[in-house]
């Protein structure tokens, strides 16, 4: 049976690759087989950090490819030998997210800390609940760049917590290291400073820890 998780939002620049890229290695370095679908055909950001990636040979290696619809990228990975099947989506959400949040198993919506990040991000998490009958407990939120103020991060938390969605435990921040990793063919939990490893594994945990509550309930 293979494991589908995708990312989406409703704007660009809010981390959806770097948890799909810290999911990637960390399933990989499990003994899963893992692709990456990169959606984001203009940019293809996650298929050019593969590269980046295997140019420095970098283990465990991962499968990347782009593709230009979900529709196209669901039909491949239904005929891939993989374990995990990861849907990076676009910088926006189209009609390719509704898909998506109707065929993965786990839809997750990351978000930074700003009112101007929060509410789209809820908004269409409510979309895809109210008006597309995606599952509301297949829907995670996950904080992401975080700033200086841990103030900040529990307000975001508050604002979230109100919301019937779960909420991922750890936050991504904004830091030059998760940059440089990315830009050497690393993930943001393959970094060598132990606090931004601590904060990226502990985000990657609940990822998975969500999955296992989902697969328990399902059975």
């Amino acid at each position: 049976m293979v494991l589908r998780i995708g990312t989406a939002s409703q704007k660009g620049g809010v981390y959806k690759s770097a948890i799909a890229r810290a999911l990637a290695t960390t399933y990989a370095s499990a003994g899963w087989s893992v692709k990456i679908c990169d959606l984001d055909i203009d940019q293809s950001t996650c298929h050019d950090w593969n590269l980046r990636r295997m140019k420095a040979s970098i283990e465990p290696t991962i499968r990347v490819e782009t593709f230009g619809t979900f529709s196209q990228a669901l039909k491949a990975s239904n005929s891939d030998d993989v374990d995990l099947v990861i849907f990076d989506g676009g910088p926006q959400a189209t009609a390719g997210t509704v898909d998506m949040g109707k065929s993965v198993d786990l839809m997750i919506l990351p978000t930074g800390l700003s009112l101007d990040d929060l509410t789209p991000t809820v908004r269409l998490a409510n979309r895809l609940v109210d008006k597309h009958g995606v599952a509301p407990d297949r829907i995670a939120l996950a904080l992401v760049r975080g700033g200086d103020s841990e103030k900040e991060v529990v307000e975001a938390r508050t604002y979230l917590a109100s919301t019937p969605y779960h909420l991922l435990g750890g936050t991504l921040y904004e830091k030059v290291l998760y940059r440089r990793a990315h830009d050497a063919g690393f993930s943001v939990t393959e970094v060598s400073h132990k606090g931004l490893k601590e904060q990226a594994d502990r985000l990657v945990q609940s990822i998975i820890d969500r999955i296992k509550v989902l697969e328990r309930l399902s059975k």
